[in-house]
């Protein structure tokens, strides 16, 4: 039998098969956008040893293949989603072609640019974005405004704003110039907004973000708009890693 596995829940296999996020396919599932011999799913429940038969928006699903990481330098501007209700550019609209179907490992927010990680397997996607898994996410930022190194320093305990926790978040003064200051930051989870929010609630205006390192992978001089493939001997190893 084509792919076959040992029996796993529907939305586990086709997350694996790249098609979407678990929590995506479940939404699809309600829609009956997912059949299996022509009969609509009820239920995301549902426990198979193979995806033959089945079909997402009447189109026949293939076996998962080995998962496929890339590391994409995202521009300010681009939405990360697959598309907008408002019209607005995602990064669908603009990533190179002859790409697989790819997911976006977390975001990067409208006006934040540097590195953001593209998966072919759902699975990968959802161990990279666990907080469990404790993966550090490197930014620089600059900003606008006077801090020192010791009140950075304080941010490595960690930090509430309006009830939310961040960190422990490990930041450090890169340079000034005049009032402008470029700041490294590092975390280990992925917050809405913590590196804008944590600089603002310190005084500071961040002018530029941009994502240089996510786990072992670095943005290095990949150029704006640029994809490149993860090698599969470095993605095997720092699967071993994951928790």
């Amino acid at each position: 039998m084509r792919g076959k596995t040992e029996p796993q829940r529907i939305a586990k296999l086709l997350a694996r098969a790249g098609i979407a996020s678990r929590r995506e396919i479940e939404r699809m599932i309600e829609e009956r956008r997912i059949a299996i011999d022509g009969v609509p799913l009820e239920t995301p429940a549902t426990i198979l040893t193979s995806l033959q038969g089945v079909t997402v928006d009447g189109v026949p699903v293939r076996a998962p293949t080995a998962a496929r990481l890339f590391r994409y330098h995202k521009p300010v501007g681009l939405l990360t989603a697959e598309r907008d209700p408002a019209g607005r550019t995602t990064i669908y609209d603009r990533l190179p072609e002859g790409l697989p179907r790819v997911m976006p490992v977390g975001r990067l927010d409208l006006n934040t640019e540097g590195l953001l990680l593209l998966t072919t397997d759902g699975e990968l996607k959802r161990k990279l974005e666990l907080p469990s898994s404790k993966i550090p996410r490197t930014y620089r930022a600059r900003a606008f405004g006077e801090i020192s190194q010791d009140q950075l320093e304080e941010l490595i305990t960690g930090i509430e704003i309006e009830g939310m926790r961040y960190g422990p978040i490990d930041a450090n003064l890169e340079r000034r110039t005049g009032r402008n200051t470029w700041i490294e930051m590092t975390l280990t989870e992925g917050k809405n907004r913590e590196v804008r929010r944590v600089l603002e609630h310190l005084g500071l205006q961040v002018s530029r973000l941009i994502r240089v390192r996510y786990g072992p992978f670095l943005l290095e001089d990949l150029p704006a708009g640029a994809v490149d493939e993860v090698r599969q001997n470095d993605l095997v190893e720092f699967r071993k890693g994951l928790k």
